[in-house]
């Protein structure tokens, strides 16, 4: 279908390389370039100049692109509404978390959302808060969550969709481990455990470090919150981390929760996408469906916290 061949040109257009676009679309790059050469064929010019580093378009090429991406939009809108006639809900859905969100809330959200529309096609990917906004902002997702800072300013960020308490915890063994309370001057040269830059998570524990001027005699970087949670466990440091991360080691008394005194430390769950992607009817109700499970999920959270 000429949709198909229209689809592969914008994907790599918009990616400026073949390789990359034939990653987005699951297809090999012979098969890439077999599309684009079909079209020059038709047209009967170049629409494209290949380098080894990066496509450019040539003047047919961006003519054909502006009514390219408005023919595959139509298509797609048209094939929705169709859809929607027969009470169907199909396409793919390509969804980026950040860790924190991607291992501990989203297989619940996806859980539901795949009993209740089975035929959408679902691919994951779980990376940090940089990287799932480099993707979303190359159009290689159609939506991110994320509890990250985002930089790119051309990258859409919706309202929050939940809010996350952080805890600062060590391990059993640590000297704070006997005090109730402390104040934040008390955790001055201490060794702690972050995440990598570009984690939500690290920015997070970046910021709290030096908003309270705090000296760090030493630290270590996982680039995971399993590896950090493991690492404070054993008595390596200290470190920042999600609830959602941590409840069930501190309920059952692995890790202690350092408790600053007068003090409640929160950040924000955000959903963003590309400005000028289309939403699918996919895309529209998987957001739809986020924002309609969070309060059940803050219900199932405060539970289990209530329990610690």
């Amino acid at each position: 279908m000429i949709v198909d061949t229209l689809k592969v040109f914008v994907t790599v257009a918009e990616q400026r390389n073949f390789s990359r676009a034939a990653e987005i679309l699951n297809l090999s790059q012979p098969g890439v370039s077999q599309h684009i050469r079909n079209l020059e064929n038709e047209f009967g010019v170049q629409l494209m100049h290949r380098s080894s580093k990066q496509v450019k378009m040539t003047e047919a090429g961006q003519i054909l692109y502006k009514q390219a991406t408005q023919m595959v939009s139509l298509y797609e809108a048209a094939k929705e509404k169709i859809h929607v006639l027969r009470n169907e809900v199909t396409g793919s859905l390509r969804i980026g978390a950040s860790f924190t969100i991607g291992e501990y809330i989203l297989p619940r959200l996806l859980a539901q959302f795949v009993n209740q529309y089975p035929q959408v096609d679902i691919q994951v990917t779980i990376a940090n808060t940089e990287e799932i906004a480099q993707a979303v902002h190359s159009k290689e997702l159609d939506v991110g969550l994320v509890e990250g800072h985002v930089e790119y300013s051309e990258i859409l960020l919706r309202p929050p969709f939940m809010e996350d308490e952080m805890l600062l915890v060590s391990s059993t063994a640590h000297p704070l481990h006997t005090l109730r309370t402390v104040e934040s001057q008390m955790l001055q040269d201490q060794v702690w455990i972050f995440r990598e830059s570009g984690s939500g998570t690290r920015a997070y524990s970046d910021q709290f470090i030096q908003d309270n001027q705090l000296r760090v005699t030493r630290s270590f970087v996982f680039n995971s919150s399993q590896g950090v949670k493991e690492a404070v466990v054993v008595g390596l440091g200290i470190a920042m981390l999600s609830r959602w991360v941590i409840h069930k080691e501190l309920e059952s008394g692995e890790l202690h929760h350092i408790q600053i005194k007068g003090k409640r430390f929160t950040r924000n769950f955000h959903i963003i996408q590309e400005p000028k992607s289309l939403d699918t009817m996919a895309v529209k109700i998987f957001i739809q469906k986020i924002r309609e499970l969070e309060p059940s999920l803050t219900i199932i959270f405060e539970k289990k916290s209530q329990s610690l």
